[in-house]
């Protein structure tokens, strides 16, 4: 039991230390040291001990490019576009470094002529590998800064969403709400029999705004439930004559959809079309599921006066703040998985939506 603690506490540590940035550049070095060392001791009659002596002093160049471009020249004069200083520069730092490493490894070859020559011959050329390494750490720099601005642009717009999804359903909840209370006040209002039913119905939906309508989605047949109550409510409210019809094709069975999405459209349709009738009109509401496709159509009667051929600033305008939000959620939840289309007809306004669940 010690010894798996003991283990565990030694993962942590090197977790820890990976999380801090000398600790994953440490080990980054090592790793690259130990691999070169073990090349050189391959591709030569070497031993490792003495692959990992002649090694050090080009790790030595490699670390002080390295760090001399990461600190100072990306950004002195890569970051403000200076291109041809940077290169200058990066290849003059080049320049400068490779003589210490050349005089290291002619002292530790001092017993050995021919490689001392070799040095001296390749005295020309000995730069372009610290000058290379010096590009490839540009180069690694472009890109995980490149990653990680994608990665911080992306939580931004996530979080961005999430702000303004908050706000839109701030906003829905309490216009349901404003408008069952004025149909419950209307009722009370001429002491109806029906308000107690009203009431139930009210608490019902209470229930599902406050208690599952925080969830990103919520069980389609759930939100199915939620319609049938606000037309009941509807419908214990309005006159005999006018006919509300809500119909359910397929089975909502292990679907899920962003909650409240069709209710600004049913509320829509009672305010800008039954609401203007005295004794006849109609909603009717079609809803298709068909594996993952969802299709919702409403119908709504509605005035003469009412053009048709209305703009579509003119339909969001009317549909007040509740259409104007169901299509930006529309936008942020199922970008490209939607389709909304809106027909306004002499008698009759039609919305169809259609979604990929």
């Amino acid at each position: 039991m010690q010894q798996q603690q003991r283990q565990h506490d030694i993962r942590a540590k090197f977790y820890a230390l990976l999380n801090k940035r000398w600790g994953y550049h440490l080990l980054f070095w090592i790793v690259m040291y130990l691999f070169f060392s073990a090349f050189d001791a391959a591709i030569s009659d070497y031993k490792l001990l003495s692959a990992l002596k002649n090694q050090i002093p080009h790790f030595i160049a490699y670390i002080a490019i390295v760090y001399l471009n990461l600190q100072y020249l990306i950004p002195r004069y890569l970051s403000k576009k200076q291109f041809l200083p940077y290169l200058g520069l990066l290849l003059l730092a080049s320049l400068i470094i490779t003589p210490f490493k050349i005089m290291y490894l002619y002292q530790q070859f001092k017993n050995e002529p021919v490689i001392q020559a070799q040095l001296i011959n390749q005295l020309n050329i000995a730069f372009i590998p610290t000058f290379l390494m010096g590009l490839l750490s540009t180069l690694l720099k472009i890109t995980t800064d490149w990653f990680r601005n994608l990665r911080e642009r992306q939580e931004l717009i996530t979080q961005n969403m999430q702000s303004e999804l908050r706000f839109l359903r701030s906003q829905i909840n309490p216009h349901f709400l404003f408008n069952t209370l004025n149909n419950l006040y209307a009722l009370t209002i001429k002491k109806s029999d029906l308000a107690p039913e009203i009431v139930l119905k009210l608490s019902e939906m209470m229930r599902y705004m406050l208690y599952e309508c925080n969830e990103k989605e919520v069980p389609l047949a759930n939100e199915i439930a939620y319609i049938k109550n606000y037309l009941d409510l509807e419908k214990l409210r309005k006159h005999k004559n006018l006919h509300i019809r809500f119909d359910v094709e397929g089975s909502p069975e292990n679907k899920k959809i962003t909650p409240l999405l069709f209710i600004p459209f049913i509320e829509n349709a009672f305010k800008h079309g039954l609401s203007q009738h005295t004794r006849e009109g109609f909603i009717h509401i079609l809803m298709r599921i068909e594996k993952d496709l969802l299709s919702f159509r409403i119908e709504n009667s509605k005035e003469p006066s009412l053009k048709s051929g209305q703009t579509q600033h003119e339909i969001k305008k009317s549909g007040g703040i509740g259409l104007k939000n169901v299509r930006r959620r529309l936008q942020l939840l199922y970008p490209g998985k939607h389709k909304l289309l809106i027909r306004n007809r002499p008698k009759v306004f039609i919305v169809d939506l259609h979604l990929i669940l």
